[in-house]
């Protein structure tokens, strides 16, 4: 049991040190980092704190404290991924919008090219 309580806490540092080292290096932009911050925190303060692990065991029925500290870290995860699939949505979705208009653009700059060399 306490060696998964480590390993998860060795995860949660390591996590939290390649978030901000990508954000360091831009590879990922802050407003996306809080919330992997986020998570990582609370997996690190949860795998370090027993009697709460404990007490949130006993509410979800779960026997080890281990298990339920993994449910709720996925359970966690699941709704940062959940948060990042809707924003890449509407960055397609943008990106949609964005190519119709400048496909729209570009018909007409060649429509007014094409009425310039009809007078001229």
């Amino acid at each position: 049991m306490q060696g998964l309580l480590n390993f998860l806490t060795a995860f949660a540092v390591l996590l939290i040190a390649s978030v901000l080292f990508s954000v360091r290096r831009s590879h990922i932009r802050v407003e996306y980092s809080v919330s992997w911050l986020g998570a990582a925190l609370t997996l690190l303060v949860l795998s370090r704190a027993h009697p709460v692990l404990v007490y949130l065991a006993a509410l979800l029925g779960i026997g080890q404290p281990p298990l339920a500290l993994l449910t709720l870290v996925g359970c966690l995860f699941l709704l940062v991924l959940f948060r990042f699939s809707v924003i890449i949505s509407a960055l397609k979705d943008g990106d949609i919008a964005l190519a119709q208009r400048v496909a729209i653009l570009e018909y007409r700059i060649r429509s007014l090219d094409e009425e310039i060399q009809a007078r001229g």
